[in-house]
């Protein structure tokens, strides 16, 4: 036998040993038990026990013009019982904009999440729900090799557009292969909506109040040739929270200079995983 067929043989045999019940939406899912969360219950800076920041202002690869800060209360900071992620026009280290980008200190293989949040307005903000993997295992360690989750994008210039999506090596933006889907939710930015993924070992699929729109199936189980350059999403995966400002797809009808600051809102984060 085939590495590729005993590969393809394992992932079918875990992928069969979850329970399955019928989810919110009346897809199939497994049953869940909570594993963390986040309800943002004390005021303040975000809780180090639970995250981290990524600081910096170097455009990060989308030639994104913010500055990310690290515990600083302007950008990210807990009040009334949420989190806010605030961008800001100020120059900060030789960039414009500043902002927040939090990740996980806690990160799973498998799962759903669930993020309740509101979104920023204006032509130039891009907010995201994602996750990349905790390491780079896969091909030569770096992005796209391992993977990233796209469970919420939105861009100020196209209000009320929702957009989830995949990145992979076979599959990414920067040959155009991504996968994705885009939904729309008209007050995104007035009210909050709950952006949810369910990870398996069978597929992904993202939703916006439990109505699945975009679902990505895992290659591996019908393809022997299929390998991490289709699905690396078997590896431990973290959160992150951001708004980033401009960059070549929120920027790419400019900035509007006169709506800052803007404010991202997230009431809870929660991760269950499969009752075994």
């Amino acid at each position: 036998m085939t590495t590729a067929s005993l590969v393809l043989g394992a992932a079918i045999v875990l992928a069969a040993a979850l329970p399955l019940h019928a989810g919110r939406d009346g897809s199939q899912e497994p049953a869940w038990r909570p594993v963390w969360s986040d309800e943002f219950d004390t005021p303040g800076l975000p809780d180090p026990a639970k995250w981290s920041y990524d600081v910096g202002g170097h455009g990060w690869g989308n030639r994104e013009l913010q500055f990310y800060t690290a515990r600083r209360r302007e950008n990210a900071r807990v009040e009334d019982g949420r989190l806010i992620i605030e961008a800001r026009r100020e120059d900060w280290e030789g960039r414009p904009y500043t902002s927040a980008r939090l990740n996980s200190k806690a990160s799973w293989t498998y799962g759903r999440i669930d993020v309740r949040a509101k979104l920023p307005r204006g032509r130039g903000t891009w907010p995201a729900i994602w996750m990349l993997p905790v390491r780079g295992e896969y091909g030569k360690g770096g992005w796209p090799d391992s993977g990233e989750v796209d469970i919420m994008e939105h861009v100020g210039f196209d209000p009320g557009v929702i957009h989830g999506t995949i990145h992979s090596r076979a599959y990414n933006h920067v040959d155009r292969t991504q996968r994705g889907k885009s939904t729309t939710v008209a007050d995104a930015e007035d009210a909050f909506h709950v952006y949810s993924v369910v990870w398996t070992p069978q597929s992904i699929a993202v939703s916006v109040d439990n109505v699945s729109y975009f679902s990505f199936d895992n290659e591996r189980l019908s393809n022997a040739q299929a390998d991490w350059r289709q699905w690396p999403f078997d590896k431990d995966f973290r959160i992150l929270l951001n708004v980033a400002v401009g960059g070549n797809w929120g920027g790419q009808k400019g900035v509007d200079e006169s709506i800052w600051p803007q404010r991202f809102e997230i009431d809870y984060v929660r991760v269950s995983q499969a009752k075994r």
